[in-house]
């Protein structure tokens, strides 16, 4: 599992969150667990440090699991979401951590599992759930959503301009018969663009595809928490790393980085009190990019984005 899994920016992430967990008693929630290449490598790193490690996916737990044994107590494996963050916590009685990372988006596991149906490059089930024990498989989305819902999604979520185009489409095709493996909609998402928008953007199908996998999992609605409840969790010193993979993650990551980074205080303030000033250091300068070795490394990590901030003073 680990010749085929290279975690993403790793080095990087690992640097980043250094700083932090050199401390005696330190503890470190990796929010995204996967494969567990990133929790491997933190345990390995720093050998003092205690792992809090969270995934949605129940297969990609039991074989983080299996790697991770040899760790034994120092690492605790929980399925859950990274918005029940807080609530982990609690119930670890562990208020406060060290460090945090999230490496967003799908895993590797998911997307290199073909019954997943994550991957449009193979046909398989439209499924595209992360916990497929739970919630509407991506076929029931496209089979019952009303049109002018699908024309949402994939314009809020794909950022696809041809949305009302393909849902016209898709539409049309599910009432002949019902939608159930990717290839169809593959083909049919290339049928119905124009030759224009079929030269650009790689393929045509992967801003649906993307859209789809996101309401299917509440993605953006969970990152609109979790990042905020990871800045919150982390004791000052603390950081938090982020990597991303598209844009409307990365922009919510950002906004909630660059408030509490801000000085809030109202202007003409001789001196800045206490509770106006920033509780976050940022530790990027914009988003860090994959070098050339890394995306040579691990193709996925062309498109990922890094952020990272740390806690410098306790909320007033």
């Amino acid at each position: 599992m680990s010749q085929r899994h290279v975690p993403v920016m790793l080095q990087r992430c690992l640097d980043m969150l250094a700083p932090a967990l050199t401390q005696p008693g330190a503890v470190v929630v990796d929010c995204t667990l996967g494969l567990g290449g990133h929790s491997e490598a933190l345990l390995t790193q720093f050998p003092e440090v205690r792992l809090i490690a969270l995934d949605r996916d129940k297969e990609a737990l039991r074989l983080s699991g299996e790697r991770l044994a040899p760790f034994g107590e120092r690492a605790t494996l929980v399925h859950a979401v990274y918005d029940e963050l807080p609530e982990v916590l609690e119930r670890l009685g562990t208020p406060r951590v060290q460090g945090v990372l999230f490496d967003l988006g799908v895993s590797s596991m998911q997307l290199d599992e073909a019954d997943r149906g994550f991957a449009y490059a193979q046909d398989a089930p439209l499924d595209m759930r992360m916990d497929q024990s739970t919630g509407m498989s991506a076929a029931e989305v496209l089979n019952t959503y009303p049109a002018g819902e699908l024309v949402r999604i994939l314009r809020a979520y794909g950022e696809e301009k041809q949305a009302k185009r393909i849902v016209s489409a898709i539409v049309r095709e599910r009432e002949k018969e019902p939608f159930s493996n990717s290839a169809r909609l593959v083909e049919l998402i290339r049928d119905s663009l124009p030759q224009a928008a079929k030269r650009t953007g790689g393929n045509p199908s992967k801003r649906t595809f993307q859209a789809l996998r996101i309401e299917v999992n509440g993605e953006l609605a969970s990152v609109e928490r979790a990042i905020p409840a990871a800045v919150e969790a982390i004791a000052v010193g603390g950081r938090v790393a982020v990597l991303s993979y598209q844009s409307l993650e990365d922009r919510i990551v950002k906004q909630v980085f660059a408030a509490g980074a801000a000085n809030t205080a109202p202007p003409g303030l001789p001196v800045v009190p206490e509770r106006y000033q920033p509780r976050l250091k940022l530790l990027t300068r914009g988003a860090e990019l994959p070098t050339e070795e890394e995306v040579a490394e691990n193709r996925r990590a062309a498109p990922a984005r890094l952020r990272g901030v740390q806690r410098i003073r306790e909320d007033v």
